[in-house]
């Protein structure tokens, strides 16, 4: 489909409302213009990293529907579409790309969030960027530059079917220089799409909200179900270097005692509660962006310590998208070595962590 035509369905599909299998009476009967307690999804990673770029499947946000999923992530670099530093060239085929994304969300019902992984001036993942998101004017206009041409691409699509993620995990930035990013960019969208859904993760990698912004409308702030890392994270390679951490593998459970700490569903209850309480207390929303377990993690482990990361969400009326579908932390071809996978369609499906995931 052309991608006038695209757009074109989108905005007559407009104001059609998904009724997610998740939703209650309770959370229906809700004055609130959006509802993210009701997503369970997915992050996509096909345009996470430019080295390894593949177009979006309509196949996967099919299955993705079929399981009873309402709900997409898509993590993206600018580098996808433009070259390292250079941020007013924009490469179309990519764009055009995410448009097929958008439509197949619509036409499955799975509400799609853009978010800029990799920003011009600002990534948690090495290497580097040239300028910083935070400090410099550069970085920050070729920020807004990118984020108004995303705004004015999608303007007719609704943001009931689509939501902009403005940036990842934000980190080594003030409170003070973070709002003044989040204010230009959603400034900048809200120039060509008014009325667009936005997300912001918190600082601090998403472990606390942003406060000084509770005038911005139509926000919801991203927090991340990743503690603690020693299970989350567990001799990941980005994170602990090439080797196990100091700590035995046949010693990882769930609960768990290390460091002289325990941790269980009430710990990770607590830690939620006392890092977003004060957000919630000025009316504002939360999602969980990202979370779950890496492919090292004990299998039994992870399922466990799964089922209580989606208890709390649930207690806490979260919606939450789990890293990734496909991949180490996933539920499709995670190349643990403890798993009895099923064959799904030529790749590996981890039943049990899908299951899980359904459930909660």
């Amino acid at each position: 489909m052309h991608r006038r035509e695209v757009l074109k369905a989108l905005g007559c599909a407009a104001g059609m409302l998904i009724a997610p299998s998740f939703a209650g009476d309770v959370l229906a009967r809700s004055s609130r213009k959006y509802h993210p307690e009701r997503w369970r999804g997915f992050n996509l990673l096909n345009y996470f990293s430019p080295d390894h770029t593949e177009p979006f499947s309509e196949e996967e946000f099919k299955w993705i529907s079929d399981w009873g999923f309402n709900f997409v992530r898509l993590p993206l670099s600018y580098w996808s579409w433009s070259s390292p530093g250079e941020y007013y060239q924009m490469d179309a085929r990519v764009l055009d790309d995410l448009d097929r994304a958008v439509e197949f969300g619509r036409k499955h019902h799975i509400h799609v969030c853009l978010n800029l992984h990799r920003a011009p001036g600002y990534c948690i993942n090495p290497p580097q960027e040239k300028h910083n998101l935070f400090r410099d004017q550069e970085a920050l206009d070729g920020c807004a530059y990118q984020w108004g041409v995303l705004a004015k691409r999608y303007k007719e699509v609704s943001s009931r079917h689509l939501s902009f993620n403005l940036l990842n995990e934000v980190s080594k930035a003030t409170a003070e220089e973070y709002e003044r990013v989040v204010r230009r960019l959603v400034g900048e969208i809200r120039h060509y799409s008014p009325k667009r859904l936005i997300l912001i993760d918190g600082l601090d990698v998403g472990s606390r909200p942003l406060l000084s912004v509770p005038d911005l409308k139509d926000i919801i702030q991203c927090g991340r179900g990743y503690h603690p890392m020693l299970v989350s994270h567990y001799a990941a390679s980005w994170v602990y270097g090439n080797g196990e951490m100091y700590f035995p593998k046949e010693k990882l459970s769930w609960p768990l005692d290390a460091d002289g700490q325990h941790y269980d569903r009430q710990a990770l209850l607590e830690m939620q509660k006392r890092n977003w309480t004060p957000l919630l207390e000025q009316g504002g929303q939360v999602f969980i962006g990202e979370f779950g377990c890496h492919n090292q993690t004990p299998h039994k482990v992870a399922l466990d310590w799964l089922r209580d990361n989606l208890s709390v969400f649930r207690e806490m009326q979260w919606g939450w998208s789990i890293w990734n579908l496909r991949g180490s932390f996933g539920i499709l071809d995670s190349h643990r070595s403890d798993v009895d996978y099923k064959d799904f369609h030529g790749h590996r499906l981890d039943e049990e962590m899908l299951k899980i995931l359904q459930a909660g």
